[in-house]
């Protein structure tokens, strides 16, 4: 599948940065705290009108996720609109002045979606390497150059219904590391797919995980298995791309799968007692599982939630504790990150909230219970979710991006963006018009991390404002 090398394509490589020096322990609570600064950020871009405009006036694209390169060079988002706007980095980025950032490349959609990966082994300097797997409703999963959006794809996969010969709509999609195979979720089951055996090559998936036994039987399960659309899919990280599986659902289940040895369940278990009764901190529905750097702990991420929950997978899917603080109650899909702590107490988790801040918590898994966030700081005035927040693996730098409907009528919000949520009913019965939705804003930012300032740091409350850039 390689391609003639793109002459356009940008080469340089954002400078390695060191890693930032060990943060002080969560036990007891330290005053020092890291200063953080704006490096670059970027608006969401206007692209030519939508074919199908929006009946309801949501017309206005805003940024919904952001996710780094494997090469830790290029940020690419996902837009409302739909599209996928690529960012390369100026190789200057660490060092002023700081020019706003322009996107290199636009690659539109022909519906909205929620998922898409680039491929794990990206690097800048090789352009037979920058692809990246797309899925959207009624279309096959696509293999496309990012940096050549014109182009036709490279391959197609698909996934088939066999009795209506409909497409399955993809509603997650995970490309791990070594990226020889890529999986999909999709309403009550997950495909392994082969990258390299596409089209006619190969029709069908190489493995189809059912997450209960029978869609057909009027008990659907019969209480066997997770019923309900896979919503997420985490990898754990083991170095050879072969960890355990973690779907999550609409339904709040959550399933562990080893999908290459085996290909079967290793346990499912509902997240609604932990977040309702245990925790207290509620839910609607898992958006995301992302597991410890130390592949131990899985995190889940649920919508309209105002916590995260965190599992010990040696415990027998027992709940090890819970992130408290973090205002998640939206429909709108609110991504986390982790980052190992330089310590080697626990790691990292950073969070961002539906009022335009990011919250911070260390230590996760040392401890059992509720943990507290270390530390906040405001990314905007508090006018729109804070969709993404993704950190480079240097630990240096960390990128964000917000963005949101709003009713125009009385500024209350809107709850997310439309693909994630189950009603998306809000007309005026009264008018018998449908209301006008507004961006207020939205934004692309990339931050520098100093954990070296100790006392010179400023005090990360939410903030009235962005932070100030860096001169």
């Amino acid at each position: 599948m390689s391609t003639e090398p793109n002459k356009n394509s940008p080469t340089h490589k954002l400078p390695t940065h060191p890693p930032r020096e060990p943060t002080p322990e969560i036990q007891p609570p330290t005053t020092n705290k890291p200063s953080l600064n704006l490096l670059t950020s970027a608006t969401c871009p206007t692209t030519s009108p939508p074919k199908y405009p929006d009946p309801r006036n949501r017309d206005t694209p805003f940024f919904k996720s952001a996710q780094w390169t494997a090469d830790g060079t290029t940020l690419l988002t996902l837009t409302s609109h739909p599209s996928i706007q690529t960012y390369v980095l100026p190789s200057t980025l660490l060092t002023p002045p700081h020019p706003p950032l322009t996107p290199t490349s636009t690659l539109p959609l022909p519906e909205p979606t929620s998922t898409f990966s680039p491929s794990p082994y990206f690097s800048l300097s090789h352009p037979s390497t920058q692809y990246l797997l797309t899925a959207t409703t009624d279309h096959p999963i696509h293999l496309t150059p990012i940096f050549s959006p014109a182009s036709p794809p490279l391959a197609s996969f698909f996934l088939i219904k066999p009795e209506t010969e409909s497409y399955l709509p993809i509603t997650s999609l995970v490309w791990p590391s070594p990226g020889t195979h890529f999986i999909t979720g999709t309403t009550n089951l997950l495909a392994l797919f082969d990258i390299s055996r596409p089209d006619s090559l190969c029709s069908t998936p190489l493995l189809k995980i059912p997450t209960i036994p029978s869609t057909r039987h009027i008990s659907k399960g019969n209480g066997i298995g997770m019923r309900g659309t896979v919503s997420a899919l985490g990898l754990q990280p083991t170095g050879a791309g072969e960890g355990i599986l973690a779907a999550g659902t609409w339904t709040r289940w959550v399933g562990l799968y080893d999908i290459y040895r085996s290909g079967s369940v290793i346990a499912n278990f509902s997240v609604k007692p932990s977040a309702d009764h245990e925790a207290g901190i509620k839910g609607k529905g898992v958006v995301q599982t992302i597991w410890s750097p130390c592949g131990r702990y899985l995190v889940v991420n649920e919508r309209g939630s105002e916590g995260l929950l965190v599992y010990d997978v040696r415990g027998m899917h027992k709940l090890l504790g819970w992130l408290s603080g973090r205002d998640g109650t939206t429909n709108q899909r609110l991504g986390v990150d982790v980052f190992p702590d330089q310590n080697g107490n626990g790691f990292e988790v950073w969070a961002g909230t539906k009022n335009g801040t990011v919250v911070m918590y260390e230590g996760v898994g040392m401890n059992e219970g509720e943990t507290k966030p270390t530390w906040e700081w405001g990314v905007n005035d508090g006018e729109s979710a804070v969709g993404a927040t993704a950190m480079h693996s240097s630990g240096s730098v960390l990128a964000t991006c917000s963005g949101s409907w709003k009713v125009a009528d009385d500024g209350s919000s809107d709850e997310g963006s439309s693909d994630d949520s189950d009603s998306d009913s809000e007309d005026d019965s009264s008018s018998g018009k449908k209301p006008a939705f507004v961006v207020e804003e939205t934004s692309l930012k990339v931050w520098s991390i100093d954990a070296s300032n100790g006392a010179a740091a400023q005090e990360f409350e939410p903030l009235e404002g962005d932070v100030e850039e860096k001169e």
